[in-house]
C-alpha cells in the first residue's frame, strides 16, 4: 500500500486544481477521507481475517464496488457536501477509486480484489514501480524514508502535474 498520506494527495490536488466553485471544502474533505478509507480494512489483522480474505488487507474496500457505494453515499449527501449529485459522486467515487489503483502500482503485497464481490482474485497494475510502505510504527525507518522518496516521484510529483494543467487549461479556456 501506499502511505494514508499519499492517497490523500490525488483528490486534493485534483479538488485544488478544479476549485472551489466545483469542489467545495466539504467535498474536498469527503474526497481526501474517501481515497484513504479503504485502508480501513487493516482492522482485519486484528480480528485475524487472513490478508488473501475477501475481507482482509486490499480485499472488498478496494474494489470497485466499494468505489461505487461511497460515490452514491456522495450523491445522497450531495446538499451537505455543497455539490450536486453528479459532481459528487464523481469526485467521491474517484477518489476511492484512485486508492485501489495506487495500491496496484506497488511492489509489494498480494494485489487488490478490484472486481469484488465478482471475483477474489487479487490484481497487480502491469508496472508497479511504487515502494510498498511498512504498516504501522515501521514507517518510521529507513525503509519509510525510500518509500516516501518513491511516492514523492511516482505519485505526488504527477499528481501536481495533472493539477498544474488543470488549473492551466481552466484558466486558458476562461479566456476570451
Amino acid at each position: 500500500m501506499t502511505t494514508i498520506f499519499t492517497h490523500a494527495a490525488v483528490p486534493l490536488m485534483i479538488g485544488a486544481a478544479l476549485g472551489r466553485r466545483t469542489v467545495s471544502g466539504q467535498l474536498l474533505a469527503a474526497g481526501a477521507i474517501a481515497a484513504m478509507l479503504p485502508d480501513m480494512d487493516v482492522l482485519a489483522f486484528r480480528l485475524h481475517i487472513p490478508y488473501a480474505d475477501a475481507f482482509g488487507h486490499r480485499g472488498a474496500t478496494h474494489s470497485l464496488a466499494f468505489a461505487a457505494l461511497l460515490a452514491t453515499l456522495a450523491a445522497l449527501s450531495h446538499r451537505w457536501l455543497a455539490s450536486t449529485r453528479r459532481v459528487a459522486a464523481l469526485f467521491v467515487g474517484l477518489s476511492t477509486l484512485s486508492h485501489p489503483l495506487l495500491d496496484a502500482c506497488t511492489d509489494g503485497g498480494l494485489g487488490v480484489a478490484l472486481a469484488w464481490p465478482l471475483t477474489d482474485a487479487r490484481w497487480f497494475a502491469p508496472l508497479h514501480p511504487i515502494a510498498v510502505s511498512p504498516i504501522g510504527a515501521r514507517f518510521f525507518s529507513e525503509r519509510g524514508l525510500h518509500v516516501i522518496a518513491s511516492e514523492l516521484c511516482w505519485v505526488w510529483l504527477p499528481a501536481a502535474v495533472v493539477a498544474a494543467g488543470i488549473a492551466l487549461w481552466q484558466r486558458a479556456s476562461k479566456r476570451p
